[in-house]
């Protein structure tokens, strides 16, 4: 099947990537329409360590050839044009099957680190100011906050396909986060008194760190219900040995 996923070359070997980048960038690319079959390349990776550390206590899967999911090359634009139109705000399309959230975690890569932080629209009146935090258009979804002391660091891990929001009530925090098998650090210096949205792409190591003299406050959205058996968290620090400290964007 064709492979795509995050962070995949524009014009190289996949239509997706190239979709991707186009809807990012306004422009709309020749489209061919056809059937086709489309495989995440993290699920091929698993196929392939399945394949690799089968044993007689785990036998490898009878079945070592993954299968695709059935789309149209017009479908798979149209998705990732629809999904643009309405993140642009900061609204979350509705994510109602395995596609739909790995084409969406595909346009979020190629939206990284440029679209964010996302600001939302503060209404103020007599009585204070309110602001949309999240506006989800369909699928599950779980909301937490957090409490941080000054000085403290939370996170130093990755996720594979979770959507994850973080927004800063109270307090002042940076949020960082280094790819995968990359040096280059991306940090945003965020607090309450001015909402902002960073949405944390996958396959990026992040944290944030309280920066001020009291706690820190912070809203976290999650696309998926929270799993102990599978929580989708690996631990790796964002400050690699040799990695290099960018400015704040």
């Amino acid at each position: 099947p064709n492979l795509f996923g995050e962070h995949g070359r524009p014009r190289y070997n996949s239509f997706v990537a190239t979709f991707a980048h186009a809807v990012v960038n306004g422009e709309t690319p020749p489209v061919a329409d056809r059937p086709v079959a489309l495989l995440h390349v993290q699920r091929a990776a698993q196929t392939l360590i399945d394949g690799l550390t089968s044993s007689p206590a785990r036998p490898a899967p009878t079945r070592l050839a993954p299968e695709g999911t059935g789309t149209t090359v017009l479908g798979v634009y149209q998705t990732l044009r629809a999904f643009r139109e309405v993140y642009a705000t900061g609204d979350l399309p509705a994510l109602l099957t395995d596609l739909e959230i790995d084409l969406f975690n595909t346009l979020r890569a190629a939206l990284f680190p440029a679209h964010y932080p996302i600001r939302p629209a503060q209404r103020t009146d007599g009585r204070g100011s309110l602001v949309e935090i999240i506006r989800s258009q369909g699928g599950p979804g779980q909301t937490f906050f957090s409490t941080t002391r000054p000085g403290v660091t939370r996170g130093e891990h990755f996720h594979l396909r979770k959507i994850e929001r973080f927004v800063v009530l109270d307090g002042t925090a940076q949020i960082a986060l280094r790819r995968l098998f990359h040096d280059e650090i991306v940090s945003f210096a965020v607090a309450g008194d001015r909402p902002a949205i960073v949405d944390i792409p996958t396959l990026w190591t992040h944290n944030i760190t309280n920066t001020g003299n009291r706690a820190l406050t912070t809203l976290f959205w999650s696309n998926e219900l929270f799993d102990p058996a599978r929580p989708d968290t690996f631990p790796e620090p964002v400050v690699a040995t040799g990695s290099l400290q960018t400015a704040g964007v």
